[in-house]
């Protein structure tokens, strides 16, 4: 099977790019997901290292849709590699399977992560920058007070209320609400 995994970092950014780059191999199935690289815990790609068997190709359009981090991209590929399925980087344009690929691999990789080290680095000083102008507040706090997260708790355990309703009652997304009921 041709199999394709897509992914963009976050909601706003558009995967069309790399699905035009990526439909002139006849792909058979599609894995798309809108997920930071930063870690492995994304559902779309544990769902594409499960689904592929021996003999399948499977298309990146770059080695960093795949991982930020040296390490998690190559376990990645090390899985792969262990179930006998191939995988291609189009940006890239090499072999893993060969010696010279895995080199090439390893090099890449590690630019990645140093690009990744230092976009987090300009980051962290455009943060203290703008703190120290008095720009910057920091996180928001919580839209909602105890009273009213004790209340929502109570209703979604006595089912009285959805996480829908508690999401809309306290102004924050249904994650948030699930988070606050894994911690209880």
């Amino acid at each position: 099977m041709q199999i394709a995994y897509v992914r963009v970092s976050s909601t706003d950014q558009n995967p069309e790019r790399q699905v035009k780059a990526l439909e002139v191999y006849k792909i058979d199935k599609w894995f798309s997901e809108k997920v930071s690289g930063k870690n492995t815990d994304r559902p779309k790609l544990k769902e594409m290292l499960e689904f592929v068997r021996e003999g399948d190709t499977v298309y990146v359009m770059d080695w960093s849709r795949l991982s930020r981090s040296t390490v998690d991209l190559l376990r990645i590929i090390e899985g792969l590699a262990h179930k006998k399925v191939k995988l291609v980087s189009i940006k890239e344009n090499f072999d893993t399977s060969t010696p010279t690929g895995r080199l090439m691999l390893n090099l890449i990789a590690a630019i990645n992560e140093f690009e990744r080290q230092n976009l987090l680095e300009r980051q962290r000083e455009g943060i203290e920058i703008a703190k120290n102008q008095g720009k910057y507040k920091g996180r928001q706090p919580n839209k909602y007070n105890e009273e009213q997260l004790r209340a929502v708790i109570t209703g979604i355990a006595n089912k009285k209320i959805t996480v829908t309703e508690a999401s809309r009652r306290l102004g924050v997304t249904r994650a948030t609400v699930y988070n606050i009921l894994k911690k209880i």
